[in-house]
């Protein structure tokens, strides 16, 4: 199988950029090979012959919902939700910025 690289690092640098992530060069070199041994591990996957397999629905025949019914309970007041808060403000959690302009 040939080792193409889908994933360069030209496109790990702008992901970086997009996520706010400072990158060294040896990460991003790092980034961008194991992406790609992902990708190849994939494409292996789509090359294994499975006609005669049938598809699989769930691992458990007959299983139904498993989730509780959504029942509402006792939630804590306002001021006692923001008793123990570092930083409040106008009755609400008060968080720095996280996205920059």
């Amino acid at each position: 199988m040939e080792n193409k690289k889908i994933i360069s690092r030209e496109k790990i640098e702008h992901l970086a950029r997009l996520a706010l992530i400072d990158l060294s060069e040896e990460e991003k070199e790092t980034f961008s090979k194991q992406l790609n041994d992902i990708l190849d591990y994939f494409q292996k996957l789509n090359e294994v012959d499975t006609t005669n397999v049938e598809p699989t629905r769930h691992v458990i025949d007959g299983l139904k919902n498993v989730f509780r019914e959504d029942i509402p309970g006792k939630s804590l007041t306002q001021e006692e939700a923001l008793k123990n808060a570092r930083e409040k403000q106008d009755g609400f959690f008060k968080a720095p910025r996280i996205i920059k302009e």
